[in-house]
């Protein structure tokens, strides 16, 4: 797809990131009922990963392994092949017999390391080997998992990315913000055990609003 069209799609999916957004915020706030058990135990783990973001040493080969990595769960999503893996603490790279625009922007939405938690800890229930008391370090830990893979992002997009310039900066940065808040838009009823129809619901509902609202003031 010519990058000129790409741009005019990133255009295009401007209100739809609004409305998505207004719809993670709605399925957010209908969810405050679980703060003691779910909410504070995660921002727990967002503030201890943030203090340790803040005054130590980078883990860049953690992220960068994740990185490429994530390019290649998502190239066997496709049906492809990956060819050659190299991952550095400086740089990364990986070579796959397939690619599209998933494959090349999903690192920057989709959080491995939370992903691989969630596995986890999901095993660990079909096993038997689950227990209640566990609950609250999975939420610490999973809200580490997230902050881990949000300010890592952040912190590489600062700097030149190929993988955004060979799709385009406002295409990129459309699908990487869907991408991220479609996580949430999933996720957030899973963990708090909510209708996953109400929130897709609510996302359709966002997205007529923003649509009519944009049609009045044109």
């Amino acid at each position: 797809m010519p990058k000129w069209v790409k741009l005019l799609v990133g255009i295009a999916l401007l209100p739809v990131c609004l409305a998505t957004a207004m719809a993670v915020w709605r399925v957010i706030a209908q969810t405050s009922d679980g703060a003691d058990r779910v909410w504070l135990p995660m921002l727990a783990g967002v503030a201890s990963w943030i203090v340790v973001f803040l005054l130590l040493p980078k883990p860049m080969w953690v992220y960068v392994f994740g990185h490429e990595l994530t390019h290649a769960v998502w190239t066997w999503i496709f049906g492809g092949r990956v060819k050659k893996f190299k991952a550095g603490a400086e740089s990364g790279h990986v070579v796959t017999t397939k690619s599209n625009f998933l494959i090349v922007l999903a690192p920057y939405f989709f959080p491995l390391y939370a992903v691989l938690l969630v596995l986890v800890f999901v095993v660990m229930f079909l096993v038997g080997a689950w227990h209640r008391a566990y609950a609250p370090w999975f939420h610490l830990l999973l809200g580490a998992a997230y902050a881990f893979h949000v300010t890592l992002t952040w912190h590489v997009l600062r700097t030149r990315q190929s993988d955004i310039t060979s799709q385009g900066y406002v295409f990129s940065a459309a699908v990487i913000f869907l991408g991220n808040a479609l996580v949430l838009l999933i996720g957030v009823p899973l963990l708090m055990r909510h209708s996953l129809l109400d929130a897709f619901t609510s996302w359709l509902k966002c997205n007529e609003q923003v649509l009519r609202r944009l049609v009045q003031w044109l």
